[in-house]
């Protein structure tokens, strides 16, 4: 395996080789500069046509470039909190552009800087790194081979959530902008984020922990911009405007009674039956306590107890996860949980514990944001490739960066014509090399368009 210096170089080479030079050094300025103006509309097309045709003509040329890096990223998975090399070539390939690079952030993150040549405001684009502990069944020539230790178990590693995709668009992004770093209104943050999958057990890590050790500051985005690979075809985008994403939260239940003989029930304070009455009830939450229109999922994920057939067990413990998109919804089904368990368990002479762990917050796409960049991903990828989707039950930790500034999240098309992908998180999953350049050209578009508007300067 190449070591992420060797890597890095060898693929600066090829940058190099394929006819692209670096960026001359860059100009300064202030996240607090206005955007410069464009003088009226027929000069701003024309202004926009052609740098859009520039953006073009760099995707194409460093497309090749880019879906190397991604193939070598996607052959050396790294876990969360452990993306060492990972990090190491993102930030090796950065400084090649002329990019201020900062490391070791959130332990692995990494943050580049890259002012652009002409006075205007600071956003922010954020991609995630970490791969997952599921063993690669596909059939590219490219798949992952790694395995490691994770939670006392050998596991395959493996890109199983398009974040190798996701790295190497943000890679081809800045690569863009370093080749039109003189025209650029203002400064982009390119952020490199580790373990949005989750840190593991007993450490801190993500998208909260960069923002505790001050990711968003110095300077200051005014909005974040992300992307997630999604199960639509390549040429595709799709955004919810409002809630995105759901708030992911888990939670720990433990039902106490008395173990008994199973053929002396009346013995027993029987966990098992409180635990059933209890799975069932918890469901009522849904359908009975919350408005009809306000949307949630309350899953009971794993049930334990008991060790034989004929032995009634001391406690039963269960885990599940609720997803939500409001904080009044989410705080009334953790006091309803509790309300639930305490009645069950009273009622069949246990008691119970309830430990409700919040995880990420929902990711809401800013409207205001949203109506300002929707014309772009129409005007880039056509008006019949951008769709209007309905908000997704699944998590995601961007929402602690949409938290703080407001953000704009979409999903990228990635199954080829003609192919198929397993679902995220599983090991058939295939996001196609063609979704590459798509992203690249969507994003830097994003990008450009949000710096060179008169909103963004206010």
């Amino acid at each position: 395996m190449l070591t992420a210096r060797r890597t890095a170089w060898c693929l600066l080479s090829l940058f190099f080789a394929f006819g692209a030079s670096p960026s001359s050094a860059p100009g300064h300025t202030g996240p607090s500069a206005p955007a410069a103006a464009i003088p009226h509309a027929a000069a701003a097309g024309e202004h926009q046509d052609d740098r859009a045709a520039r953006i073009d003509a760099a995707v194409k040329k460093l497309s090749p470039i880019i879906i190397e890096m991604r193939h070598r990223i996607h052959q050396n998975p790294e876990l969360g909190n452990r993306e060492f090399e990972t990090a190491a070539l993102v930030a090796e390939y950065l400084r090649s552009l002329g990019i201020e690079v900062q490391e070791g952030v959130a332990h692995t993150g990494v943050v580049g800087v890259l002012v652009g040549g002409r006075p205007g405001p600071v956003v922010a684009v954020r991609a995630d790194m970490d791969a997952l502990p599921v063993t690669e069944d596909t059939a590219y020539p490219f798949k992952s081979t790694v395995r490691t230790t994770y939670l006392g178990q050998e596991v395959g590693v493996s890109h199983a959530c398009g974040h190798d995709i996701h790295t190497a668009v943000q890679l081809g992004v800045a690569s863009i902008l370093a080749e039109l770093r003189d025209e650029l209104p203002g400064t982009v943050k390119l952020i490199f984020q580790p373990a949005e999958e989750g840190a593991p057990p007993g450490e801190q890590g993500g998208a909260s922990l960069m923002i505790a050790e001050g990711v968003l500051e110095d300077p200051r985005p005014r909005a974040i911009f992300g992307l997630h690979t999604g199960p639509m075809q390549v040429g595709t985008v799709g955004l919810a405007v409002g809630p995105a994403y759901a708030a992911v939260d888990h939670f720990y239940i433990t039902i106490s009674g008395r173990q008994a003989h199973g053929a002396y029930p009346h013995m027993s304070v029987d966990p098992v039956v409180m635990a059933a009455q209890a799975v069932t009830a918890l469901q009522t939450i849904r359908s009975r306590n919350l408005p009809p229109l306000e949307p949630s999922v309350i899953t009971i994920g794993m049930i334990h107890g008991g060790e034989r057939f004929n032995i009634i067990p001391a406690e039963v413990r269960m885990e599940g996860t609720v997803r939500t998109y409001s904080e009044f919804v989410r705080n009334s089904i953790e006091d309803r949980m509790g309300e639930i368990l305490n009645g069950v368990t009273l009622a069949g002479g246990g008691t119970f514990e309830l430990r409700y762990d919040r995880g990420s917050p929902a990711t809401i796409n800013d409207p205001e944001l949203a109506e300002m960049m929707l014309p772009t991903l129409r005007r880039v990828l056509g008006d019949e490739n951008v769709d209007n989707q309905e908000p997704a039950t699944a998590g995601e930790d961007f929402a602690f960066f949409a938290n703080e500034v407001p953000g704009f999240y979409f999903s990228l098309g990635m199954i080829k014509p003609g192919t198929t992908s397993g679902g995220h998180h599983t090991p058939t999953f295939q996001a196609d090399d063609s979704s590459i350049p798509v992203g690249m050209r969507a994003m830097t578009s994003l990008l450009f368009d949000y710096l060179e508007s008169g909103a963004a300067a206010r």
